[in-house]
């Protein structure tokens, strides 16, 4: 049996070099799961006239897209806290009637393992249907390690089911749960001690935390780091969102692959994250939800050449979004990122924030997940909102249902 695939009569955008690196009448041919040439028809090799042939109908076709930050496993919702906020309520008056993450905790706690595989599956099904072809998804809402391992097996278990790559990331310094209420210092003991348990039960692809003024504190932050570092596992962090922690200079130090939010990001972050290239990774549709208007230090990050991905940063309480497109239309709204930027970040940029650089571009060697599009230029992909122009999705050269 022919292992070739050829996908021809398409317009590809193969994102390589400093531009779309546009292709017209372009044509891929893949082998197993990989891309072996990408090219115009007029150049197909010769043992591409031999492959099994599929056609593209003409249309734009570019890498998979990447949510390279999200929370997408979770008990319950939190559409009352939301209203009670926009008819004016605070932060405190929120948190004493009982919203607050720790209302997602507790309905994430009383979850049983198949709701939340249910619910999960729902909200990935939405982000599939967009183009998503690789997905991060956090713990977080368990926040003891019974419940914590119950949401990182949900996340694996929607990879095996679908065919899209999860990959997992431990977030246990999320918050304080109820039980541990003053002593933060012993909840990251904690943290740290399940955390080999979890780790060899296969769960964990990366680790992150909340280093925040409401979360944990950068020395709390760097003991997480610790215990991550002697397992060989990569770190990720939340960082100057509501501050400046110095949380991105910290992971920076550990060789993190991503800082996300930066909104109070400073100079010192900027230069640590490009020593140790740490993709920023941008989210908007918190930025959004919350009506911030500090932003990003984008051109500083431009100008120094760190990486910038853009990401939903799905979650219950601050980026209740399911659009991937959305988020990257919003980097350039609100964040002024080029439509090539907001492109590169939720395709090439976001890949390298999860540590794999075997994806987000159209060349040989490289994964062969990519999307047709009912476009006719890449730049559409940042324009058009409320809208879906997804036409067929191909993940590791096969063709999603």
């Amino acid at each position: 049996m022919n292992p070739l695939q050829l996908w021809r009569h398409a317009c590809l955008a193969t994102l390589t070099g400093d531009d779309w690196g546009l292709v017209d009448d372009g044509a891929l041919l893949t082998e197993g799961d990989r891309i072996a040439w990408v090219g115009p028809m007029s150049a197909l090799p010769e043992a591409g006239r031999h492959a099994q042939a599929h056609d593209l109908g003409g249309r734009l076709v570019t890498p998979g897209l990447i949510d390279c930050h999200t929370h997408l496993v979770y008990g319950g919702h939190r559409a009352r806290e939301a209203e009670m906020r926009l008819n004016g309520a605070s932060y405190e008056a929120i948190a004493r009637a009982g919203g607050g993450i720790r209302s997602t905790v507790a309905a994430t706690r009383a979850a049983s393992e198949g709701e939340l595989l249910a619910s999960a599956a729902r909200r990935l099904d939405a982000l599939m249907a967009e183009g998503v072809t690789t997905l991060e998804i956090k713990s977080g809402y368990g926040l003891s390690l019974e419940a914590e391992a119950r949401c990182l097996r949900v996340a694996r278990a929607l990879g095996a089911d679908r065919r899209i790559d999860v990959r997992t990331t431990f977030l246990g310094a999320h918050a304080l749960p109820p039980e541990f209420e003053g002593r933060s210092d012993d909840y990251i003991r904690a943290v740290c001690d399940w955390l080999p348990a979890l780790h060899a039960q296969g769960l964990v692809d990366a680790v992150d935390a909340f280093c925040e003024g409401i979360g944990f504190t950068p020395a709390q932050t760097r003991r997480v780091f610790e215990a991550a570092q002697v397992l060989g596992l990569p770190v990720k962090l939340h960082a100057e969102q509501l501050s400046d922690q110095g949380g991105a200079a910290l992971a920076a130090s550990f060789g993190a692959l991503s800082c996300d939010h930066l909104e109070y990001l400073s100079a010192d972050g900027i230069r640590a994250m490009k020593t140790a290239g740490t993709v920023a990774v941008l989210l908007p549709g918190a930025f959004y939800m919350l009506r911030e208007t500090r932003l990003p230090p984008i051109a500083a990050l431009r100008e120094a050449g760190v990486p910038m991905a853009v990401s939903t940063d799905h979650n219950p309480g601050t980026s209740p979004g399911l659009s991937l497109l959305l988020a990257a239309h919003m980097a350039c709204t609100f964040f002024r990122l080029t439509p090539l930027e907001a492109v590169r970040g939720i395709m090439a940029h976001a890949a390298r924030a999860l540590g794999l650089r075997d994806r987000g571009q159209l060349s040989a060697g490289q994964r062969a997940d990519f999307v047709a599009w009912d476009l006719e230029h890449p730049n559409e992909l940042t324009y058009w909102f409320g809208h879906n122009p997804c036409h067929r999705v191909v993940v590791g050269a096969q063709e999603r249902p």
